[in-house]
């Protein structure tokens, strides 16, 4: 969050428009964190656009893929990180952005340091460090990726890097930790009073299914979940995650196993019609094809089952999100399949792009919470939310 919503957060702004149940979670600690990792990924993005030759591509006025081609990037690669780097300037003032999509940076850009803003995040909460160990490695491969000689995946996820992930995507850093908390709020309450059986999609490393099952056993509602399963695409992070929660929730037949969501469920013997709830944690904005997935994911709910994705959501269309700068290195976020009107853009969703993708994919009753739409107009940067939704 930027200094804004520190602000509103302060003065009472957002805590009135925030469930009471949530406002204990945005306290000082994790509203000065994310202001202060906004703030870390800015001066981050100021560094790539210099070392990759932005800068001086876009002293004269160009469209994103104009301008990457003058520094010589990899166009089919860099035309969307590169719109979303001068974006992100843009916001600050660093970059200018015509009404027709045209940027420009009419000055030399400042040379701020990023190191001294993870000295004051070490002092402020240390926890959140694992997300700024990931941005690290994200802008060390920049040059790299955007110039069309390896790859954001490989780059990314090489073995030595697991370790990292491990730290960034767990419930002790108070900046994902969030998505997770919010998350298993929206999942309790749509799992309904007689339970059923749970699908948890991109799993990851379990964080996400641990959050899950500790408000299902606080709520004591353990018992309502009849088979819990937990499936990711990365047998490394499978595998991670299926020794992290082993033991740790005996009563919940909890199983774990492989599944590619832009590919049939019915591959990673999804049986169709068997789940009350089917769940996710930042994973369908990156299906390739949404609405495939979403047909998929219809298919394995029984009647009246709800679908809960908690999602970084875009508050405004083409508003940069500064999580965004860890992601844009990887294909499969940044160049999905496109569908108008509600699948304009790779990465994160608006809830109004989400709310219509899950009506036009057969889903009814889409709620958003908390309600971004509102929560918007005071804080521009509040960008976490779970999407609930009922199949039809």
């Amino acid at each position: 969050m930027s200094p804004d919503a520190s602000s509103a957060a302060r003065d009472g702004r957002l805590a009135a428009l925030l469930p009471a149940e949530l406002i204990p979670l945005f306290d000082e600690r994790f509203v000065g964190s994310c202001t202060l990792f906004e703030e870390y990924v800015h001066r981050l993005a100021l560094r790539v656009v210099r070392s990759t030759g932005i800068d001086a591509a876009a002293r004269q006025p160009g469209t994103r893929g104009e301008i990457a081609v003058r520094a010589g990037l990899d166009a089919a690669r860099a035309e969307v990180t590169v719109g979303w780097l001068l974006a992100t300037l843009a916001l600050t003032g660093r970059a200018a952005r015509a009404g027709d999509g045209r940027f420009h940076i009419p000055s030399a850009l400042p040379d701020l340091e990023p190191e001294e803003v993870a000295r004051e995040q070490e002092r402020h909460d240390p926890s959140a460090l694992a997300s700024y160990r990931m941005a690290d490695l994200a802008a060390a491969a920049y040059p790299s990726v955007l110039r069309g000689t390896a790859s954001g995946e490989a780059a990314l996820f090489a073995p030595e890097r697991i370790g990292a992930w491990f730290e960034y995507f767990s419930n002790d850093n108070v900046i994902y930790a969030i998505s997770n908390r919010i998350g298993a709020i929206a999942a309790e309450r749509a799992l309904h009073g007689d339970g059923g059986a749970v699908l948890e999609l991109g799993g990851g490393l379990g964080s996400g299914t641990a959050a899950v099952l500790e408000r299902l056993a606080d709520a004591g509602r353990l018992p309502a979940v009849r088979s819990y399963r937990l499936t990711e695409i990365a047998p490394s992070f499978l595998r991670r995650a299926q020794r992290r929660l082993a033991g740790r929730f005996p009563g919940v037949p909890l199983s774990f196993g492989r599944l590619d969501m832009d590919r049939p469920f019915g591959e990673a013997e999804v049986e169709a019609g068997t789940f009350a709830l089917v769940y996710g944690v930042n994973t369908l904005h990156v299906a390739r094809d949404l609405e495939f997935t979403l047909a998929e994911v219809r298919r394995a709910l029984a009647p009246g089952g709800a679908l809960v994705l908690s999602e970084c959501v875009r508050p405004f269309p083409d508003r940069p999100v500064y999580i965004e700068f860890l992601f844009n290195l990887l294909e499969a976020f940044r160049a999905p399949r496109l569908v108008e009107p509600w699948r304009p853009n790779g990465g994160f969703l608006t809830p109004e792009q989400w709310t219509a993708a899950l009506e036009a994919c057969g889903f009814r009753a889409v709620t958003v919470y908390p309600d971004i739409a509102r929560i918007r107009e005071v804080c521009p940067a509040f960008v976490v939310a779970a999407i609930t939704a009922t199949a039809a």
